[in-house]
């Protein structure tokens, strides 16, 4: 009974873990958000979809309007966005997109990940032609008249229109675009009436890399410690 206890306990753990980092991540582009457009999501489309965003984390809405009060004060924290570059073990690409308010202390950090777990950091550059950086729209397909909306977005900067499933095994519809056209698609997809589960700017693989599951555990943990850096946001990999 008591290792049971324990698992649950772990298990319970690693989700509220996984929450608090997500939010954290959702707080910080809030401040991003409001210091570029200003704190009022009606006019400003970025803090706009990062409120969305927020709902489908199901990040309470009193923790994200104190947030936005946070980014919008005097107090406010100054957040640098950079992407740092390198190589997991077994040649994986790797992207590290990163929120700092200290770049020394990041860079740093990451390096020492890298390091530590059989990676290599590169130098701007040295994997980024791996990926295309894309606005990735995910939608709830209820209601969704797949093939009218495809041919709707065509004329909006659409490149991929697709079906996937969330972690719980939900479908969704899965839309990307070319970076440059993000806010025309968001735009499109509001004036059509819908409301995205999320919307992001992702670096998505270009060059899959696949690998024996032995290898494949090397790179995620690699990965899986990178995410767990404070500075960290998101990181994008090759690997399939």
């Amino acid at each position: 009974m008591g290792r049971i206890f324990e698992t649950r306990k772990h298990v319970m753990f690693a989700r509220w873990n996984k929450m608090a980092k997500q939010f954290a991540r959702i707080s910080k582009e809030i401040a991003i958000a409001v210091k570029s457009g200003g704190n009022d999501p009606n006019s400003n489309p970025t803090l706009r979809r990062v409120i969305q965003n927020s709902r489908a984390l199901n990040m309470p809405k009193d923790k994200v309007e104190a947030a936005i009060k946070r980014a919008s004060g005097k107090e406010a924290e100054n957040y640098h966005e950079v992407v740092y570059e390198g190589y997991a073990p077994h040649g994986v690409a790797v992207l590290v997109d990163a929120a700092t308010d200290n770049p020394t202390r990041t860079v740093g950090n990451v390096r020492n990940i890298f390091s530590k777990h059989g990676g290599n950091m590169g130098s701007t550059g040295s994997v980024s032609f791996l990926f295309k950086k894309m606005g990735v729209f995910r939608l709830k397909p209820d209601g969704i008249d797949s093939d009218d909306l495809e041919l709707y977005l065509i004329d909006h900067g659409l490149e991929e229109m697709g079906e996937s499933t969330d972690e719980k095994g939900e479908p969704q519809i899965v839309i990307r675009c070319a970076f440059g056209d993000f806010g025309t698609m968001q735009k499109a997809l509001e004036d059509r009436g819908i409301t995205p589960l999320s919307a992001e700017q992702e670096y998505v693989c270009l060059t899959p890399t696949e690998l024996p599951e032995e290898q494949a555990t090397e790179v995620m943990t690699l990965i899986d410690k990178l995410e767990q850096d404070e500075d960290v946001q998101k990181v994008f990999h090759t690997l399939v």
